[in-house]
């Protein structure tokens, strides 16, 4: 009887760690403004490293949340004005097994370091529209178009 009653407070104590897991990723996604990505944390494998995460845009900053953690702060914050995408590519060799077909994977460049992120293709449109409409003159903003004025008449 000793046995049950300790196998039962184990399988509790899981359904209780699963409930939390994903009580967390209800309440970071409902207050919207949030992206399904993933993040490399690790780069000692080549194509392996990554680990699913909830983006949540608040204001100039994304929040990157591990999906499978307890954790109340984000892993990583990403600061619109000193975000800057180096380069843009499809999964290649692992990277194809880990993520969906349609994802990109981007290389941003911040003020500390480099990292990876991967999210749909529609998704980075959405991405890269929020890092463009930083005001003028911050990395990562896109500069005007200098205005085309016409010759003067002369008369």
């Amino acid at each position: 009887m000793r046995v049950l009653e300790v196998f039962g407070i184990c399988v509790v104590a899981l359904l209780a760690l699963l409930f939390l897991v994903f009580f967390r990723r209800r309440l970071l996604m409902a207050g919207g403004g949030t992206i399904r990505l993933q993040i490399r944390v690790s780069e000692l494998v080549p194509g392996r490293g990554w680990s699913t995460a909830i983006g949540q845009f608040a204001g100039g900053t994304l929040r990157i949340h591990r999906l499978f953690s307890y954790a109340v702060r984000p892993k990583r914050t990403l600061d619109r004005s000193s975000t800057v995408v180096e380069g843009r590519r499809l999964p290649e060799g692992p990277e194809r097994l880990t993520m969906p077909g349609h994802w990109v994977i981007l290389r941003l460049s911040t003020t500390l370091d480099e990292i990876e992120i991967a999210m749909a293709e529609s998704t980075v449109t959405g991405f890269l529209s929020w890092l463009e409409a930083a005001p003028p003159g911050q990395p990562g903003s896109v500069a005007p178009r200098p205005a085309i004025r016409p010759d003067p008449i002369e008369q």
